[in-house]
């Protein structure tokens, strides 16, 4: 018995080791690749002239870090919300914070266009923050005093958040012009396009830092897997591990939302693709999902620079196109067994 669970342990442990190396591989193709050529070696060698540096320090590297942890934490919230609503539908935008943080940023978009420039830089981040953290507000107060039943009065909550976010982004985008409608429509679908190291930097630290802090409660998203009851039978706070998932599933959603629009799918499949290999423990489950999230993100961005080089599609229809065909594939498995 002992020795079978050593060996579940080294397995996981190497498909782990092997996330990271496809992870570092993506890394430096990202980094190399593009409608500007930069060799990854020349960087190792010190060999890039001005323009080259200046293309691969202040541009295309923000973009492939962006592009790392906004993956990272789209994975890691969906694989979070899945386990707590031991519900495998459960995804990011399933209790209503991205839509929360879409209609917060195409209120800046469409209606605060008149500020200058500078100011606007960091004007669309802070409205979406500013709606996701009103999305969480919302949430809570919505099922404050369900106690076991909040988690199915928190989906129904998002549900209609939802639904009253799509009527906001519908109305702002009939009274938008051609340049607002261009540009809502674009950050709808996702881009990468904007990243700089001042924008992404704060973003950067923290996601990593909530990150690290929700990676503590691995052990007790296997135990509430047994059922609520029983899991508070075993010593687990329920009221409180839901208050940490939630929030921090907000936080870093809400951050990566503000900075590279809306991106889907990847919440929703990568906790699946990561199952599927490394199994339901969720030491493993989560980081894996880290590790294959951030993979698949930083892709996605790769193809979308390189499909119609030199312009370059929305990372959002990349994702849905990896997506769908794989959750169709997961409905007819399922349908088999």
């Amino acid at each position: 018995m002992q020795s079978q669970l050593n060996l579940d342990v080294n397995k996981r442990q190497l498909f782990l080791g092997f996330f990271l190396f496809i992870l570092f591989i993506s890394l430096v193709f990202a980094i190399s690749i593009g409608s500007f050529e930069t060799s990854f070696w020349k960087l190792l060698n010190g060999n890039l002239d001005e323009l080259q540096k200046r293309v691969l320090f202040q541009i295309r590297l923000p973009r492939v870090v962006l592009a790392a942890f906004v993956g990272a934490s789209l994975a890691f919230s969906g694989s979070c919300l899945q386990g707590l609503f031991r519900n495998p539908l459960a995804d990011p935008g399933l209790i209503g914070v991205s839509s929360g943080a879409a209609l917060g940023a195409a209120s800046s978009i469409v209606l605060l266009n008149f500020l200058p420039t500078s100011l606007g830089l960091f004007l669309l981040p802070s409205f979406a923050i500013l709606g996701s953290f009103l999305v969480i507000i919302l949430l809570f107060i919505i099922t404050k005093g369900f106690g076991y039943n909040g988690v199915t009065y928190m989906l129904l909550a998002g549900i209609a958040i939802n639904a009253i976010s799509g009527v906001g982004i519908g109305i702002l985008t009939y009274i938008s012009d051609d340049v607002e409608l261009r540009g809502l429509t674009f950050w709808t679908m996702g881009s990468f396009g904007s990243a700089s190291w001042k924008l992404i930097l704060p973003a950067i630290v923290i996601i990593f830092f909530t990150i690290l802090f929700t990676l503590k409660i691995s052990r007790k998203l296997d135990l509430i897997q047994l059922g609520e009851i029983e899991a508070s039978r075993l010593g687990v706070d329920i009221k409180k591990l839901k208050k940490n998932i939630i929030l921090s599933s907000a936080i870093i959603v809400g951050v990566s939302v503000s900075l590279t629009g809306m991106i889907g799918f990847v919440g929703l499949i990568v906790p699946h693709m990561v199952r599927l290999i490394i199994g339901v423990n969720h030491k493993y489950l989560l980081q894996g999902s880290i590790v294959f999230g951030a993979f698949l993100m930083v892709l996605a961005d790769l193809i979308s620079r390189i499909i119609i080089s030199p312009a370059e599609l929305p990372v959002g229809l990349i994702t849905s196109a990896i997506g769908a065909p794989f959750f169709l594939w997961l409905i007819f498995n399922m349908k088999k067994t």
